[in-house]
This record gives structure tokens, sequence and C-alpha cells, in this order.
């Protein structure tokens, strides 16, 4: 079981794959100070698996790392994560 992570730049989604199939996506839209992550989706048969989780921890890393740009969790999955996560709030508001 190995999980493959991918951001396509082209498509502004966030991917994860199991084994090559594709069990989680997160879309997000950008503006000049902002990230916003709009939808995230786990087909029904790969849900309950912590895929979103890990994809949505991945974007918020990549986003960290890569930019200066903060983030709105326009998802309301995302915004969850957020709540789970508030050591990570620092970055709703860079």
């Amino acid at each position: 079981m190995e999980l493959e992570f991918d951001h396509d730049t082209d498509a502004k989604r966030y991917v994860v794959r199991k084994d090559g199939e594709m069990v989680s996506a997160l879309d997000y839209a950008l503006s000049p100070t902002a990230v916003s992550f709009t939808h995230t989706f786990t087909p029904p048969p790969h849900r309950g698996h912590g895929y979103a989780a890990d994809l949505v921890a991945f974007a918020v890393d990549d986003v960290e790392k890569n930019t200066s740009l903060s983030i709105r969790p326009s998802c309301w999955y995302v915004g969850q994560w957020f709540d789970r996560h508030p050591e990570r709030s620092g970055l709703l508001n860079r």
C-alpha cells in the first residue's frame, strides 16, 4: 500500500493515489495573496481511511514551504482540518 502525493499546478489540484488509483483530491483557487482550498473529494469506496486528511496536510505543507500565501479554507473539510490542527492556524493569516 504505497501512497503517492501529487500537485498538479495546471489543474489546480492536489491528488493522492494508492497503488496508482486516485483515492482523494483537493481543488484550489489562487488569488494574489491566498490559496483557497475549495473542494475535497474522496470516492465512497476510499472514505474512512484518512486519505483526505493526509492530502490536506500535504497541501498545507506545500503552501507553507513553497509560497508566502495565506490559506483560505473555503471547503468545510479543510476548515475542520484546521480546527483539529490549531498549531497550523498561523497559515490562515500570514
